[in-house]
């Protein structure tokens, strides 16, 4: 069985780059279940209901979210909806759904989403107590583990994957857009890279407009992140394959389109 993660899509070219290549990568890769992080889709900051639902119709499976979950109001009226899931440590009673469990090949997937706290400027639960929760909770009723780890520093998103080893399928993280060449199957079994990278314009700043992002680094003044309109877009993530009778992780491979 392989499950396909896509990596942050940013705004409409990243979008289009997904319904243009995904129904070609399932078919040629022989994929079974699609996540793909969808919280830049929307002007690099949200998600709207218009693209949450071209991002299913092209394959997409279930959508993580991150640290602009609330970017764009219109979540609000696709909040709830099963197949769209945002970090499970934002505060108790938020709404939404912090993970998801899905069939796939008479098997059940569960995807958890979580966001970091370093470097963050995200109020939020400690995602290790939370996630260890949530795995207390489910562990006897799925088949497989997929944690959508939303953070900044390397360093955390490392120790998640140490803390989680053995415990989920696998810990993939997302957020800081440049893909790591760390993949590997750790040590008791669970599929793990620190960041899946990004999908959208290839000349960009993670994402973002060139000059807008030098001129503020460069002044440090206020300047409005925009969407580079670089015509080249690229698709980062993984193919992690899994047996198909105990859904182990057996291999862990980068994709870059």
């Amino acid at each position: 069985m392989n499950i396909l993660i896509i990596g942050d899509i940013i705004g409409l070219s990243g979008v289009n780059k997904v319904k243009d290549v995904l129904p070609k990568i399932i078919k040629e890769k022989d994929i079974d279940f699609v996540i793909a992080n969808g919280e830049n889709s929307a002007d690099g900051m949200g998600i709207t209901s218009k693209i949450f639902k071209e991002l299913l119709m092209s394959g997409v499976d279930v959508v993580t979210m991150g640290n602009h979950t609330w970017g764009k109001k219109d979540i609000f009226n696709i909040i709830d909806n099963k197949k769209l899931i945002r970090p499970a440590n934002y505060p108790k009673d938020v709404l939404g759904n912090g993970y998801g469990i899905y069939e796939c090949n008479d098997k059940k997937i569960a995807v958890i989403n979580l966001i970091g706290r370093a470097s963050m400027n995200v109020l939020s639960e400690n995602p290790f107590i939370t996630v260890n929760e949530i795995i207390e909770k489910i562990k006897e009723e799925v088949d497989a583990i997929f944690i959508d780890f939303h953070a900044e520093a390397t360093a955390e998103k490392i120790a998640m994957g140490y803390f989680l080893d053995g415990k989920v399928t696998c810990m993939f993280g997302t957020h800081t857009h440049v893909a790591t060449a760390d993949e590997t199957i750790l040590d008791n079994g669970t599929a793990y890279i620190t960041d899946i990278g990004m999908t959208g314009p290839k000349k960009s700043v993670i994402g973002m407009d060139v000059d807008a992002s030098i001129k503020r680094f460069v002044t440090t003044l206020p300047e409005r992140y925009r969407v580079s309109d670089d015509k080249e877009v690229i698709l980062n993530g993984c193919i992690i394959s899994l047996n198909s009778e105990s859904c182990r992780a057996e291999k862990i491979t980068r994709i870059k389109l």
